[in-house]
């Protein structure tokens, strides 16, 4: 039977654990799990936590770690994703499915058609929403290492300071995704509703990316990361069966 399996922000390791009061208030109130039912763990470092619930009180729950395992391994290619800013829950289901096909970085990109405006409280309580939906998607996916989420960051900075072996712009008027070496580590730049426009493109060619689109079809900006990401760890990841 599959075990329930949670992330916990603390270092962990054999012995006894107190879990945060979300944690713990989500297994016994919520799950109802109880004294001597076993749970995994992780905390985002890459292993995962074989534990059995020791105490279950209304806002405590203390774990006894049992064994310590390897985590699922991560995919040989790094990927930042510079994902153009878009509304509610486009935003969130572009993070949730690029956790899943192994995103390493992700960046809330700035860019002129961006419909969503973020300053200050609302900008931080959006980032620290982004990062749950995250990590929700890694207890889901069995993934033992959570992505970064950076904070939204204006295309021109973003172009500034990005570093990968290969370096692609999604453009739905650009030529076929061609054939390249296979990189190390990839950065792909998505635009928001609307797109990149024409000096956008330009100015991310400037910075070294490679126009490409993904096929004859225009994709949503929530879809096209997910072509985008399968299509990558498929040519040059852990998709790839050889």
């Amino acid at each position: 039977m599959r075990l329930s399996r949670f992330f916990v922000d603390l270092p962990l390791a054999m012995g006894e654990h107190h879990l945060p009061e979300a944690q713990a208030h989500y297994i016994g109130r919520v799950l109802r799990l109880a004294e001597g039912d076993r749970v995994q763990l992780f905390n985002g470092e890459g292993q995962e936590y074989l534990a059995t619930l020791m105490q279950v009180g209304k806002k405590t729950v203390s774990v006894q770690v049992d064994e310590v395992l390897p985590g699922l391994p991560e995919s040989p290619l790094h990927i930042h994703l510079g994902q153009g800013l878009s509304r509610g829950e486009r935003m969130d289901w572009a993070i949730q499915k690029a956790t899943e096909l192994g995103v390493n970085e992700l960046t809330p990109i700035v860019s002129e058609r961006c419909e969503v405006r973020l300053k200050d409280e609302r900008a931080d309580k959006r980032l620290a929403h982004w990062r749950q939906v995250a990590i929700s998607a890694c207890e889901q996916s069995g993934r033992s290492t959570v992505p970064v989420i950076h904070p939204p960051l204006p295309l021109t900075e973003w172009l500034a300071q990005c570093k990968a072996d290969l370096k692609l712009v999604l453009h739905p008027v650009s030529a076929p995704w061609g054939s390249h070496p296979a990189p190390g580590s990839l950065a792909f730049l998505i635009g928001p509703e609307g797109g990149l426009n024409d000096a956008e493109v330009h100015q991310a060619q400037g910075a070294g990316f490679h126009p490409a689109r993904l096929g004859p079809r225009v994709l949503r900006t929530e879809t096209a990361p997910v072509v985008a990401l399968a299509l990558a760890q498929q040519l040059w990841g852990d998709f790839n069966p050889n």
